[in-house]
């Protein structure tokens, strides 16, 4: 008989020292009030004393509780990999190593690992499980869903301190997307349409900050391709899309194509920041005067009001020294138009 995780006996959970937290607590709580780290952490201590407060039905704490544990933790396991680029890979865990999608899988991540990225994928088997074979243990993350079937770590990936298994989809889906400089989408089921809707809804609605979205497809294989033409169909035609929606992302036929794509999206692109109402794009290059006054006419709808400036870091960034030496576009963002956002990057980078 399954017994509903909420009625199950409690086990007995490690606790620190009552005298050890109160001291932990004091220490936070007598912090500078200039300390925003300490800050967020008493506004974090105020959130779980009005949860306890609002006298939450069990399950509804435990949902609170795993969520904080598995972010917690998953957050440590990527902190030491900060400054490296990564992909997340998505695509079937059903896709046998005969399929041309699986060893494009592997061609593709393998390739993209001798670029400096680092490879994240769902640590299963099928798509997953090339692309970490591909890119090797090294330089892999696993990024596992605790399900009845299908997503047992594979044997790359096994076992390593950067496999991390989720028991929510919605904490598993913030990693892939945060911790992600690329997205690349190889054929799948409901799963991987479930994680590439959300990546692009995410894109569309400027959720996330850019990055290249790339559909992979073995030679002969239309799988990407019905899919456009669906969405071009039903969302585009219907006006339940824009047009420059469509270039959120991008359709490829070999690993060497989808490289290239991502690498020319970093050629000038570094990141964005939002500062108040401004939008500061890091370029890893200078444009000219003639270049901005080019951007006017073709990207000033992209304006909510002034005009584009070229300039060092804004006030607010100096918080980022590393970035620090990069040269900004600057300008006010409408913030209406993510597609078109993006079809500014690929200007940009292709001056």
């Amino acid at each position: 008989m399954n017994v509903p995780e909420q009625l199950q006996p409690t086990r007995q959970r490690p606790v620190l020292p009552k005298d050890d937290v109160l001291q932990r607590i004091s220490t936070l709580l007598d912090a500078p009030e200039d300390d925003l780290h300490a800050a967020l952490m008493k506004e974090l201590l105020v959130g779980l004393i009005k949860l306890h407060d609002s006298r939450l039905d069990v399950l509804d704490v435990k949902i609170v509780n795993r969520a904080v544990k598995e972010l917690r933790h998953a957050f440590a396991v990527f902190r030491d990999y900060r400054d490296r680029y990564k992909v997340s890979i998505f695509g079937s865990a059903r896709t046998l190593p005969d399929d041309p999608n699986y060893q494009l899988a592997h061609k593709f991540a393998q390739m993209i690992v001798q670029e400096g990225f680092m490879v994240i994928s769902g640590g299963a088997d099928g798509i997953m499980r090339a692309a970490q074979e591909g890119a090797g243990r090294e330089h892999s993350f696993g990024v596992n869903i605790m399900l009845p079937f299908e997503q047992g770590p594979n044997t790359t990936i096994a076992d390593d301190p950067k496999l991390i298994t989720f028991k929510y989809f919605f904490t598993r889906k913030l990693m892939f997307q945060k911790e992600a400089n690329a997205i690349a989408l190889f054929p799948g089921g409901f799963g991987t349409h479930d994680e590439g809707f959300e990546i692009l809804t995410l894109a569309q609605t400027g959720k996330s900050d850019p990055q290249p979205i790339v559909c992979l497809q073995a030679p002969g294989c239309d799988y990407w391709d019905d899919w456009a033409a669906f969405i071009t169909k039903q969302c585009l035609k219907r006006n339940l899309i824009n047009e420059e929606d469509l270039s959120l992302f991008t359709i490829v036929t070999s690993a060497e194509e989808a490289v290239a794509h991502i690498l020319r999206f970093y050629r000038r692109y570094h990141s964005v920041r939002y500062v108040g109402r401004q939008l500061a794009m890091r370029l890893q290059s200078p444009i000219s005067a003639e270049q901005i006054e080019q951007l006017e006419n073709q990207f000033g709808d992209l304006l909510a009001h002034g005009r584009y400036e070229l300039r060092g870091p804004l006030e607010e960034e100096l918080d980022e020294p590393s970035l620090r030496n990069l040269p900004r576009l600057v300008f006010h963002f409408n913030r209406r138009s993510a597609g078109r956002l993006r079809q500014l990057i690929t200007h940009l980078n292709n001056l």
